[in-house]
């Protein structure tokens, strides 16, 4: 079966932002202009398309990132079947607790449409979703949202964007007017304003620029064809030759510097108003890149580790990148996934070439949401999903067996926070262990174990919301009663220098004994760098074949901790020396030993308690600014920044996770309701001495 649409008229687009920046507002309005939907759901009214699950609905955010496929005619084209576009969505969250939906779905899109808030302009959460797209290399287009609320300033809020995100951001578009009285936009490059009329704002209406922003119109035009035309030698010429250049030139030589990231188009507009969301769509078409315009997807032969390339076409053998794993109540595991290279056929069979298992496509789905759209293949550059994929997860290549390729994995973040969880009645105790091993094959950053001390099953997330969701999801769609225990800090420890230390375990019960013995040498990492193990004796005092047993004691050991049982991080362990026993040396002996050293090791090395420190923006009202600055300094806050926002004071700030429990409760009491605060995971840091000892007595208690 030939593909709907020819490759290069694809494209594959996130839409991410800082939480109530109008993500899915926007999302909307492109499915209503698109035809998907006949009527525009607001995300206020908890009817919106892409917010589906009961939880996003009741809290008026988004909670996991949605998929959903649309098609567009450029406004300026014949508004015919040929000219069509398939743009595949995904509406991402933009609270900090969900970056996990954020990172797997920059990883597989091509294109990034960043939403910015007219009046707040760039906030904490737009600068991580921008470090994201750059680590995955995503050409981006800008858009100031909102501009008709009060306070909104298009000027203020570009500046932000080129301070503090990039140099090369360049508005494509200026608005006409501003709060109660923005109009509409003026499109720099054809120099003519853009209405939005109709009651949906459906019917565009180019008409010539007002006469009071003529002058504004000619200067912002100039420097932004002039930023256009030193990314093209033959164009930079005609610039200053004063030379008239079409705007076909100006698109194209555009698209380039976007593909490029030498160049990001901001436009303007209000979504909840219904102004400037067309425009959108057209600059997705004729400035994002189509898979075939991406440089071939590398990763390795999974027995060789030699490097592959796979280019984006039809023809390349078949290789997919498994990015969300979802339970879905009526048809059981779905796995999503984005078809890099070759085509894939409803029924047969792929390797799995992280886990080496062969699968079975049974069914072949595009996604619109929460519903599910039957396929009989899918195409290089498409994004789809299947069910019943029994051992794969995220992060996973699917491949052709007799053409393997391993693609580079997803790196998820650590979990900062930890509650405790237990079924309401004994008999769910299974039913909650099932449930909750389906919910971290979903989110690679939720965790549970089982506290072998205590029998408690301990869950870790990243934030208090993250955790607060999932066991609200527990309750409602898997139907599990549990109660949860305070929230708990994720702290971890770490040493402060090298040091060598001996593990011997020598043990006699009358038949054969057993014999280990080990000299292990620790040194510290930089914080992030993870653990190291390193094996210099290479079989020589001790065989070989007991080297992986030393391995998995020191693990073992780490996870457990020495200081005050927390997992011991950032840390390079060699095994330099040791002995064996031709008889009574054993992988248990030598496991036992590998644990001994590896904790005298760290003792001998001083070992001290890491903490999480989180980063804090919080906006209040002026008359507040003195309490909520008193208020973090009591909760060991240190205060990098206060800036000012109209008649608000924004405070920047890092503080400890272990003192901002039921700081929303604080915030509100302190600034009569009118305070809002965002939180993100920023380091790990070096707990003070005296609460050391609080946290070590608190866990000898």
């Amino acid at each position: 079966m030939p593909r709907a649409y020819p490759i290069e008229k694809t494209r594959n687009i996130g839409i991410i932002a800082h939480i109530d920046a109008g993500k899915t507002t926007v999302t909307e309005r492109i499915l209503f202009y698109t035809g998907v939907s006949h009527k525009i759901g607001e995300v206020h009214d908890g009817e919106a398309i892409m917010d589906w699950m009961i939880q996003e609905r009741e809290r008026g955010i988004t909670i996991t990132s949605a998929a959903i496929t649309c098609h567009w005619v450029p406004l300026d084209w014949e508004q015919k079947k040929e000219n069509e576009y398939q743009i595949n969505i995904i509406d991402t969250p933009g609270h900090i607790d969900f970056t996990v939906e954020v990172q797997r779905s920059l990883r597989v899109l091509d294109g990034a449409i960043v939403v910015f808030d007219g009046v707040a302009g760039v906030e904490p959460q737009s600068e991580t979703v921008w470090r994201q797209a750059d680590k995955f290399k995503v050409p981006r287009i800008c858009f100031i949202n909102k501009l008709d609320r009060m306070g909104a300033n298009f000027e203020k809020s570009l500046e932000s964007i080129q301070q503090r995100l990039t140099v090369n951001a360049i508005p494509v578009q200026i608005p006409i007017g501003r709060e109660d009285d923005f109009l509409g936009v003026i499109d720099l490059l054809k120099m003519k304003a853009l209405y939005f009329e109709g009651e949906f704002g459906e019917k565009i209406k180019e008409k010539e620029i007002p006469a009071n922003l003529k002058k504004e119109a000619e200067k912002a035009r100039q420097n932004l064809v002039e930023r256009i035309a030193a990314e093209d030698h033959s164009l930079l010429e005609k610039f200053l030759a004063n030379e008239e250049i079409n705007l076909e030139s100006l698109q194209q030589v555009l698209r380039k510097a976007v593909l490029d990231y030498k160049l990001v188009p901001i436009l303007c507009g209000s979504a909840l108003k219904n102004k400037g969301i067309q425009p959108i769509l057209d600059a997705v078409c004729y400035y994002f890149p189509s898979p075939s315009d991406l440089p071939p997807i590398k990763g390795n032969d999974p027995k060789t580790g030699e490097l592959i390339e796979r280019k984006h076409n039809d023809s390349e053998p078949f290789s997919a990148l498994v990015f969300k794993i979802a339970a879905d109540p009526f048809v059981g595991t779905l796995s999503y996934f984005r078809v890099y290279s070759g085509q894939l056929k409803k029924g047969s069979y792929i390797l799995n070439s992280t886990t080496g298992e062969k699968e079975r496509i049974s069914r072949l789905l595009r996604m619109h949401a929460d519903q599910r759209f039957e396929l009989d293949e899918l195409f290089a550059g498409d994004i789809g999903a299947t069910v019943g994929l029994k051992k794969t997860f995220t992060g996973h290549t699917l491949c052709l067996e007799d053409n393997p390729i391993l693609l580079e994995k997803i790196t998820f973040p650590e979990p900062v926070i930890s509650i405790r969880i237990e079924p309401e009645a004994k008999a769910e105790q299974e039913k909650l262990f099932l449930t909750l091993k389906k919910l971290t094959e979903e989110d690679p950053t939720f965790r549970y174990k089982q506290d072998l001390e205590t029998g408690e099953t301990i869950i870790s997330g990243m934030g208090e919301l993250h955790l607060e969701v999932l066991v609200d999801r527990m309750k409602r769609e898997f139907k599990v009663g549990v109660s949860v225990g305070k929230p708990q800090v994720a702290y971890k420890e770490t040493i402060l220098k090298e040091a060598k230390a001996e593990g011997k375990y020598i043990h006699q019960s009358g038949g054969r004994g057993q014999y280990g013995h080990v000299f292990l040498k620790v040194k510290p990492k930089k914080r992030g760098e993870g653990f190291e193990f390193i094996d210099k004796i290479k079989g020589a005092t001790i065989p070989s074949e007991f080297i992986p047993a030393v391995e998995k004691g020191v693990k073992e050991a780490l996870t457990k901790g020495v200081l005050a049982g927390y997992p011991i991080i950032d840390m390079e362990v060699t095994l330099f020396d040791g002995s064996y026993h031709e008889v009574d040396s054993s992988e248990i002996a030598f496991k036992i030993a590998g644990a001994s050293a590896l904790q005298t090791a760290c003792k001998n090395a001083g070992i001290i308690l890491l903490e999480p420190i989180m980063k804090l923006e919080v906006i209040v009202p002026s008359e507040f600014f003195g309490d909520v600055i008193g208020d973090l300094n009591r909760r060991r806050g240190l205060i990098e920044e206060t800036k000012d926002r109209t008649n608000l004071k924004v405070i920047d700030a890092k503080v400890p996770l272990a003192e901002m429990f039921g700081y929303a409760t604080t915030l509100r009491s302190l600034t009569q309701g009118r305070g809002t605060f965002t939180m993100e995971f920023d380091h790990y840091d070096k707990v003070p001495e005296n609460i050391t000892q609080e946290i070590i007595e608190g866990k000898r208690k």
